[in-house]
């Protein structure tokens, strides 16, 4: 009988699932067609994962990007679970120990990339193979709607079709129209059984920060942060090269990394990423969806990104261990000046740039928010229901201002220059600033000239940048970037509806808050000694250090300190295999001495009822080895046949005689029924 709860401790080391697991996991084991949307960091791989250890057959999972299968990959098998990928970054050796496992029928989850089905050989593997399930991850790469469109995901529809098996599909990121699409592609229509999840990532601490002197705020953040593994996000390929070697300048350890870069430099920083704890990678967005590292511990991004998905799928590589995690956002009037007139000058129809506008509106209405920024974020994606955990905003309420009568004067000023000029001028007009291009134009003669005497320069740029952010005025790219004002602006402008604004939140010398430890002072050293460990182990097995265990893993060994194999089993993350493995080993870390050898029978009982019932049994062997008397001929179990009676609880003597033969049950068989009837 499948029961998901013991798979989920025995195999993957887990006590309890994650909010929502269970039911999408209920669905796709019993065969439904499924559709989960689910916060990055939610679990969303185990929903299928586990479904295949309790199907019988083979499931497919399409991926898209190879680092992100060979990763799972890596995983399972460090789990104990048969599974492995087809790739262009395969060897001859691997590729042939997963043709010989499909031919065995011993593999149950198998990685193919997108581009995969669109060969033929491919098609007739799978047609060949006992296919009963089909897992798409990133299923928003199937929507042209969705930010990171591959148009090989529209094969999956056709495959499900020819195989005739159940499809379950999972992305972190998915408005209505995405969704709309997923089923139009996936399921032909037909409405699969859709789990919404929530978008919450509590643990995801959100902030935002005016560009001002963007390099050093970028390296001030990374400093508070030394030796923790972080992202920056830029928006062009000669940023993270200059970005990355100021950081290396300061100490840190740091690459870059972009798409002009040749496909085994990506590769090396993709692998030194991986296993390397404490490395920072500049990248542009190239540096995707095949970042599956667990314990990246900030995200932070130096130009504004392009969608609010963009911007939510990008901070969610920050802390998929569920432990603390940090992101920071620069922005200014130049990104929403250059993303404005990124979609205007496109190639894509009307009604695509009017919902790329509405995309980027949403993301700086996030950025020139005035209360908590994780509610718009999640009220975007339709998700209510919750309260906020974490975010500049909330640690620090904002100062703000009637702002209806400045936003009048700019639009005032740029109307009365028939909205041929950018903020630089319009902000030389409201100041009363003579320069050579007013003087030129005489519009020191204008009635708007000298009216904005409230704010200095600083200040105006704040109003304009703030205007910007929520789309009052707008760059026109048929007017040289010339700010033009929207339908949005009118109602202010008749004094028909007020507006409030910011302070801008550039301050000189502003306090940044602490940053957050990820254990005690007093538990800290444990934990380095521990990660270190855990680092030796994967550069001998040449594998990233969260195969061997997560972040949040050996947190809470360095916090609870277990002292044998049975408390190091109750470690979330600690499954079979990974006890077996480095149980041993980390214990021994922790207690600073030679752990007990434990027999490999026990060891597999480690952390349930049936080791305490073992123990017991192995206790009642040992009084009666020499009989009741104490005279007779010694005579004993082995660990086996008391790891049996302890799963196996026979009720009755020739129960008992079954596992361990009639002359052990003679001596042993009613003292070993006392234990087992207590329990």
């Amino acid at each position: 009988m499948f029961d998901p709860a013991r798979l989920l401790s025995d195999v993957f080391g887990f006590d309890e699932f994650r909010p929502g697991q269970a039911e999408i996991i209920e669905a796709v084991t019993r065969g439904e067609n499924t559709l989960a949307i689910m916060p990055t960091g939610g679990g969303k791989s185990l929903c299928f994962q586990l479904p295949a250890l309790a199907r019988e057959g083979l499931t497919v999972v399409i991926s898209p990007l190879i680092a992100l299968m060979r990763d799972q990959v890596r995983g399972l098998r460090a789990a104990g679970v048969e599974a492995g990928a087809l790739t262009s970054g395969n060897t001859e050796e691997e590729t042939d120990q997963v043709f010989r496992a499909l031919s065995e029928g011993r593999l149950k989850l198998l990685y193919l990339a997108p581009e995969r089905l669109a060969s033929t050989g491919a098609r007739d593997l799978l047609g060949r193979a006992q296919v009963s399930l089909i897992a798409v991850d990133e299923a928003h790469c199937v929507s042209q709607w969705g930010h990171d469109f591959r148009p090989d995901y529209l094969r999956i529809g056709e495959l499900r079709r020819a195989l005739d098996v159940p499809v379950a599909a999972f992305t972190a990121t998915a408005d209505l129209e995405t969704r709309a699409e997923i089923v139009a592609r996936l399921f032909d229509g037909v409405e699969p059984r859709v789990f919404c999840q929530g978008f919450d990532r509590p643990n995801l601490h959100l902030a935002f920060e005016v560009k001002n002197s963007p390099r050093k705020q970028i390296l001030d953040f990374a400093d508070r942060r030394r030796g923790q593994s972080g992202i920056v996000y830029c928006g062009t390929r000669a940023k993270t090269e200059t970005l990355a070697a100021a950081l290396e300048a300061e100490g840190h350890k740091a690459c870059a990394y972009h798409g002009g870069m040749d496909a085994e430099d990506r590769r090396i920083v993709e692998t030194r990423f991986s296993r390397e704890d404490g490395l920072i990678v500049a990248a542009t967005v190239a540096f995707g969806m095949g970042v599956d590292k667990p314990d990246i511990r900030w995200v932070a991004h130096a130009d504004l990104p392009k969608s609010i998905e963009a911007y939510y799928q990008e901070i969610g590589r920050a802390g998929r261990d569920g432990a603390p995690a940090e992101t920071l956002t620069l922005y200014g009037p130049d990104d929403i000046r250059f993303r404005r007139q990124q979609i205007d000058e496109g190639l894509a129809p009307e009604d695509r740039k009017r919902a790329d506008h509405g995309r980027l509106n949403a993301l700086l209405g996030l950025a020139e928010a005035l209360e908590c920024r994780r509610a718009p974020l999640l009220a975007y994606f339709d998700d209510t229901q919750t309260t906020c955990s974490g975010c500049d905003l909330c640690d620090a309420p904002p100062e703000t201002f009637d702002g209806t009568e400045a936003v009048r004067k700019a639009l005032s000023a740029a109307l009365r220059t028939e909205e041929w000029f950018g903020a630089g001028h319009l902000i030389d007009i409201l100041t009363g600033t003579m320069t050579d291009k007013v003087r030129a134009r005489r519009h020191d003669e204008l009635s708007v000239f000298g009216i904005g005497g409230e704010f200095d320069r600083r200040g105006w740029q704040a109003v304009f940048r703030q205007m910007m952010g929520r789309d009052l005025m707008r760059p026109d790219p048929a007017r040289h970037g010339a700010l033009r004002m929207t339908q949005d602006a009118r109602p202010i402008l008749r004094d028909e509806a007020s507006i409030t604004l910011r302070r801008d939140t550039i301050k000189k010398g502003a306090r940044r808050p602490a940053v957050k430890m990820l254990v005690s002072e007093e538990d800290a050293p444990l934990l380095s000694a521990l990660k270190a460990k855990r680092r030796a182990f994967a550069e001998a097995q040449r594998v990233p250090a969260y195969i061997i265990f997560t972040d949040k893993t050996l947190i809470e060994m360095a916090e609870t300190r277990p002292t044998s194999m049975d408390a190091m089993a109750r470690i979330s993350g600690v499954g079979a295999k990974k006890l077996e493995s480095y149980g041993q080993a980390f214990l021994e870390v922790i207690t600073g001495e030679a752990a007990e050898e434990v027999h490999p029978a026990r060891r597999k009982l480690a952390g349930k009822a049936t080791g305490t019932l073992f123990d017991q049994l192995l206790e009642v062997q040992v009084r009666l080895q020499r009989g009741e008397t104490g005279l007779e001929k010694p005579l004993s179990c082995t660990a086996s046949m008391l790891a049996k009676l302890a799963q196996a609880r026979p009720a009755d003597l020739p129960g008992i005689a079954a596992l361990i033969g009639e002359k052990k049950a003679d001596r042993f068989g009613p003292a070993f029924l006392d234990v087992l009837a207590a329990q």
